[in-house]
């Protein structure tokens, strides 16, 4: 790859990539996984496994695409245009659940159920399709050093204006009637869903190798067995990644817990989103600093035992203040699975070799994404949501000490990627 060439547009790269990543949160405040879609589906039903499968189906359908695309992305030299055309799949969706909303949820609510849940596939089978390609052209565009503070930045940047919008949804649920205030949440989340990619259509893709776009002969069977007798450690980062899901699984039911059980308005949920999407905000620069010159590993530790605490501590809290300190825990533990988790996977192999590494590390997680949050729920409706939080907070822990024994840092990249040679 032409280092020159990612050189001279590495600051708008990364200025208009930073602005794509803040738009997207700036919209998914309005429609968040973990509280305002809850709260939609909550008023459709009562059943726990249903509203736990909220985030399930959108970190799944993130997932399981990823490692089928990746021998059709390891052979192209352009990326981009296929990336604008496949994200229109991931925010399409939201401008169909307004319909639902406005058409079905007071009328017909067991219709607006089947539709809402079939509209967050298509999202999150979108995103999936989306997701390694794209991770993949932020490898191409992102020299391996400044990759920490990059996915740092783009993540704070969507964290800061996400918790801005979810302020103004909760004062939307507060002052207007439903249907209206889910209806315009999920007009103004399509809206912003547009500027965000008006921002990523302005990335600069360098040229790549010929090599890159040679035939790969090998099968996905073979790709998957050589990259792991590549990276040995790689092995013990998917276990990680994997228990993890578990361990967090809390984390769908702590909102609806606070609403339901311990009294919560709908404007102080808004504002506790806010507060987790703030703690993202000033984590993610933070941990990104420290993942580029500490190491990864620790982070993740760090993580996981930020998720284990903040479940304990959902599980002793009397009243919902103390959520407050429960939800800027999971903030860190957001940063660290997902911002850490993206930058440490991109360390593992070549340029050729990424798209199978970034595919194994998401789609082998996905069916622990998906079964986690309905173990969750099955113990939430047998026994209570403290239940849940208690049995998470014992698996977080057990991460940490996974990670802390056999998850090691890729060893420093000498440039494996030609990115940086």
């Amino acid at each position: 790859m032409n280092n020159s060439e990612v050189k001279k547009n590495l600051k708008h790269n990364f200025i208009v990539n930073i602005l794509d990543g803040g738009f997207f949160g700036f919209a998914l405040g309005f429609t968040s996984f973990g509280t305002i879609l809850p709260l939609f589906v909550s008023n459709l039903t009562e059943s726990a496994v249903l509203i736990g499968l909220i985030p399930a189906i959108h970190n799944v359908g993130w997932q399981f695409p990823q490692l089928f695309t990746a021998r059709w992305i390891a052979r192209m030299r352009k990326l981009k245009g296929w990336i604008l055309l496949l994200t229109i799949q991931e925010r399409l969706p939201f401008l169909f659940l307004a319909l639902v909303a406005w058409f079905l949820y007071s009328s017909h609510p067991t219709l607006a159920l089947v539709f809402t849940f079939l509209l967050l596939i298509w999202q999150g089978l979108g995103g999936g399709v989306t997701a390694n390609i794209w991770q993949i052209l932020m490898g191409r565009i992102i020299p391996g050093k400044f990759r920490g503070r990059f996915f740092g930045f783009q993540s704070a940047a969507a964290n800061l204006l996400s918790s801005v919008g979810a302020v103004a949804a909760g004062i939307i649920l507060e002052k207007l009637e439903s249907p209206l205030d889910f209806t315009i949440l999920f007009s103004l989340t399509t809206l912003w869903m547009v500027f965000s990619w008006y921002f990523l259509s302005l990335t600069r893709e360098p040229d790549v190798p010929v090599e890159i776009n040679n035939p790969i002969s090998e099968s996905l069977g073979t790709k998957i067995r050589m990259a792991l007798h590549k990276e040995p450690s790689f092995s013990w980062f998917l276990l990680y990644r994997m228990l993890y899901q578990f361990g967090s699984m809390s984390s769908a039911f702590f909102m609806v817990y606070a609403v339901k059980k311990l009294g919560v308005s709908e404007a102080i949920a808004g504002i506790l989103t806010s507060v987790l999407l703030i703690t993202a905000v000033v984590a993610n620069p933070i941990l990104g600093w420290l993942a580029d010159h500490w190491k990864k590993n620790g982070i993740l530790v760090l993580g996981a035992i930020a998720s284990g605490v903040g479940a304990f501590i959902a599980w002793l809290a009397p009243n919902g203040n103390w959520f407050f300190l429960v939800v800027f825990l999971q903030g860190i533990a957001n940063v660290s699975y997902w911002t850490i988790g993206m930058t440490m996977t991109l360390e593992y192999g070549s340029e050729e070799d990424r798209p199978t590494y970034v595919g194994l590390s998401n789609t082998m997680v996905a069916p622990a994404t998906i079964i986690a949050p309905l173990i969750g729920g099955l113990l939430a409706d047998a026994s209570g949501y403290r239940v849940t939080f208690l049995v998470s907070a014992f698996l977080s822990i057990l991460t940490a000490w996974l990670i802390h024994k056999l998850v090691k840092d890729p060893q420093p990249q000498m440039e494996r990627s030609s990115v940086s040679q």
